[in-house]
């Protein structure tokens, strides 16, 4: 397993941590109803995907 050799630095540490942060979850509109959705999924207002009925809301 690997070992850091030496301690990391207080500002090399922060800098690391800055970049890791969450990002947005990204939604589309539902071309059927226009609520948001999440892409490549159903939409859970009107129960479409790809122009067709899927679901039964």
């Amino acid at each position: 397993m690997a070992v850091p050799k030496r301690k990391m630095s207080r500002s090399n540490t922060r800098s690391r941590r800055a970049n890791w942060k969450a990002t947005a979850v990204s939604t589309v509109a539902c071309p059927q109803c226009k609520s948001p959705k999440l892409p490549h999924a159903a939409c859970s207002v009107c129960g479409t995907y790809n122009g067709r009925q899927v679901l039964e809301v």
